[in-house]
């Protein structure tokens, strides 16, 4: 039960601290570009087509599908929030290792991919090619530098994947119609939006858990390469 309260302590502690960044807001659009990617993604695999994405302003997101069948709309409505909170883990587990470097290669490549391929227009197009920039810049910047950036980055999107995901059950409770997500899959499933709120903020809970144990876990000491005399 301590960790939990601990792991909730935690995340309303970034809340507060990270909005105090300059720009912090403009960074959160990470979290939305995560949740549309997977989106199209899953998409893909199910053998539907993704015709483009939106990235807003405002850190709301759409992601335009023609899906293969019914039930293909499953792991599609799910892909959003739970592969932004999975996502998280990733990032939090390239820290642990001390591969800082690999996972704003990670993001700034997402970003790519998005610019080229789906986001073409409005602030998502500005955005993408705002971040695809800073994260080129961040792959030759100081060390101390590009490990401070990814920390911000760690946490903006770790406090955004659970805060998206309370938001969603929120509306579901109080206007299910605009839950987004949750909203879909109850019209398509017939399950209360409310039940996938739930499940949403739930599964968003458990990987920021599972996040910060690995933030706490102790990391390997970094590794040092001193260069021989020649003869």
């Amino acid at each position: 039960m301590n960790k939990w309260l601990n792991t909730i302590l935690l995340l309303i502690a970034s809340a507060v601290l990270t909005r105090l960044i300059p720009f912090s807001s403009l960074f959160r659009n990470l979290n939305t570009m995560i949740h549309e990617f997977g989106h199209a993604m899953i998409t893909l695999i199910t053998s539907g087509q993704v015709s483009g994405i939106e990235l807003n302003a405002d850190h709301s997101g759409v992601t335009y599908t023609t899906i293969s069948s019914t039930w293909s709309g499953l792991p599609i409505g799910l892909a959003g929030y739970m592969g932004s909170s999975i996502f998280v883990i990733v990032l939090f587990y390239l820290y642990h290792k001390r591969k800082q470097k690999a996972g704003i290669l990670l993001t700034g490549i997402i970003g790519l991919i998005m610019l080229i391929l789906y986001v073409h227009q409005g602030f998502g197009l500005y955005w993408l090619i705002g971040f695809v920039i800073v994260s080129g810049v961040m792959m030759i910047a100081p060390e101390w530098l590009r490990n401070g950036y990814y920390l911000v980055i760690l946490f903006l999107t770790l406090e955004e994947s659970v805060l998206s995901s309370i938001t969603i059950l929120w509306l579901s409770i109080t206007s299910p119609s605009g839950a987004g997500d949750a909203a879909g899959l109850a019209q398509q499933f017939g399950i209360p939006a409310v039940v996938w709120g739930v499940i949403f903020t739930g599964f968003s809970l458990w990987c920021a858990h599972r996040s910060l144990q690995l933030f706490w876990r102790k990391r390997k000491p970094p590794v040092y390469r001193a260069g021989g005399a020649r003869r």
